[in-house]
């Protein structure tokens, strides 16, 4: 078994810490919610959908 040497070697990744961000804010989301389950509509506010989408359709008009 190998084991990550102790110091400053640490490795980011990127991608993993973005999600775990977003997993966090939905879980805050549910927690707060009225009601049982968050709607598809509100989980996609959380995750900013609508201006991922738009950035997207901007960059793609350029």
């Amino acid at each position: 078994m190998r084991v990550a040497p102790v110091g400053g070697t640490a490795v980011q990744d990127h991608v993993a810490l973005a999600e775990i961000e977003l997993c966090g804010e939905l879980i805050i989301a549910a927690s707060t919610a009225r009601e049982d389950r968050l709607s598809l509509e509100s989980i996609d506010e959380v995750l900013r959908v609508a201006e991922e989408r738009a950035a997207e359709r901007d960059a793609s008009d350029e």
